[in-house]
């Protein structure tokens, strides 16, 4: 992600390009901000960087091979794309996702923020993770434990989960001790999220985003937000209300017969997988000049129905 990022600053903001010291990601700019320590996160390095870190593997013996393959920066890549000035001698640090960064929370950082969240100085802060595979990690480590070999069981139980963390978009995440590579799905990504395992990540790009979307751009929308309000619920758990009321009315055997005849393609914003085309466009199939609640009910039901199709596909 960040090549064709730094690509655009340094074409269109040449000035602002000339004054930086050092290009960081956010999560690592606020882990830094935070203890003064500007070790990068594999996290985000393999993620969005194009750092390949599996020599972070140390050979267990001579015939071990793991730190064999590629590794670390790719000089020639950046020489190739023209940031030759980047790679000169600025190679930054690279640490697992949670390693513990210099002293802890400086006091300056500790002051900055004790009124709000009440932090100390020297508290332990950990190298940073972009927020979906932050949930990742949570839910990952969550996995039960299956017997008494606990340890083991775990280490393979959690190459059996397939992570969704949503939000404005979806991601699609899976662990596996091998690398794995699969058309339309990001990676395979060493270390990004959980430490010696290959992260695969899949996504849809807007979830959240097209539902809100649909709903809002609705002419009955207003109103029903206005109802919702009164009745201190949100604008989603009315409608589903009102599917409720419609299925039953119409004594359908269950929901989602409700959409029969009207179907959504959610790729909005484009497909990001399995298909990976930026360039693919929505579609609503089974519009009328119905313009009431209950349409616009049987629309968002689609809509999810539409989303769900998608990572359905993508599995």
């Amino acid at each position: 992600m960040e090549p064709p990022k730094l690509q655009w600053v340094k074409e269109n903001l040449q000035e602002s390009w000339s004054m930086v010291f050092r290009w960081m990601d956010l999560s690592d700019w606020l882990s830094y901000r935070a203890t003064g320590d500007d070790t990068r996160s594999l996290c985000t390095t393999v993620c969005k960087w194009t750092y390949l870190g599996y020599a972070h593997m140390q050979k267990v013996n001579e015939k071990d091979s793991r730190d064999m393959e590629a590794c670390g920066w790719d000089d020639d890549f950046w020489e190739e794309i023209g940031y030759g000035d980047l790679v000169d001698g600025h190679h930054a640090k690279i640490a697992f996702p949670g390693h513990p960064l210099g002293s802890g929370l400086t006091p300056a950082a500790a002051k900055a923020r004790n009124f709000e969240l009440g932090l100390v100085s020297g508290m332990p802060v950990g190298t940073s993770l972009i927020d979906a595979h932050a949930g990742g990690v949570g839910v990952m480590e969550s996995v039960p434990q299956l017997d008494s070999e606990a340890k083991e069981c775990d280490n393979e139980a959690i190459c059996h989960h397939m992570v969704l963390v949503c939000g404005t978009s979806t991601c699609h995440m899976a662990i596996s001790r091998s690398k794995l590579f699969i058309p339309g799905v990001w990676g395979p990504f060493w270390s990004a999220m959980v430490p010696e395992y290959w992260l695969t990540e899949g996504g849809q790009s807007a979830t959240g985003a097209l539902l809100d979307h649909v709903v809002e751009n609705h002419v009955a929308s207003p109103h029903l937000a206005n109802r919702a309000a009164s009745r201190n619920i949100s604008l989603y758990e009315l409608l589903n209300n009102i599917l409720e009321t419609i299925m039953l009315d119409l004594k359908r055997p269950f929901l989602a017969a409700l959409t029969e005849d009207t179907h959504v393609l959610p790729d909005y914003h484009g497909n990001r997988s399995p298909i990976a085309d930026p360039k693919s466009k929505g579609m609503v199939c089974g519009f009328t000049l119905d313009t009431s609640e209950k349409q616009l009910a049987l629309l968002y039901l689609a809509t999810v129905q539409g989303i769900a199709y998608g990572t359905r596909h993508i599995v």
